[in-house]
């Protein structure tokens, strides 16, 4: 993917310590985790909203060290899949709030461009989904489809 801003800024951040087991404080089993997990799931969340919840609420800093998989591998184990991922359905949503905007402002050419990235990044993904056998090979994504999804 291109740069798309000719100033770059540093690239410092925080990266999470290795770690192959749970940390000490924590004080939940496997199941008992997974069971918040699914709880969680069945009340509506999404799968990075259940990772803020177990972080804040249960002190689990991630449920792969308590549980040894990934939290979306657990849900899928349980019974529970969503039908699109998280991400591109956020990016989906994105793109229709920006349609939405667009219909109302014709002549904003800032939000066609912003559209216009939104959308190459959610066909970027379909691509890489359908590959992964995430999506059915003949799933197309277009705005009127997308409008439907996020109603």
């Amino acid at each position: 993917m291109a740069r798309m801003h000719t100033r770059r800024r540093g690239k410092s951040g925080s990266t999470r310590p290795y770690r192959t087991s749970p940390p000490d404080w924590i004080e939940l089993n496997q199941e008992e985790v997974e069971d918040i997990i699914v709880k969680l799931a069945k009340r509506g969340e999404p799968p990075s909203k259940i990772g803020i919840i177990l972080r804040d609420q249960y002190g689990i800093p991630l449920s792969r060290y308590v549980t040894g998989k990934k939290l979306t591998k657990t849900l899928e184990e349980k019974g529970i899949r969503y039908d699109i991922p998280e991400d591109l359905m956020n990016l989906i949503r994105k793109a229709v709030t920006i349609d939405r905007h667009r219909r109302e402002h014709k002549k904003d050419m800032v939000a066609k461009r912003a559209q216009q990235l939104v959308e190459a990044k959610i066909r970027r993904l379909v691509k890489y989904y359908k590959r992964e056998g995430r999506l059915p090979a003949d799933w197309k994504y277009s705005i009127d489809m997308a409008k439907l999804l996020v109603r």
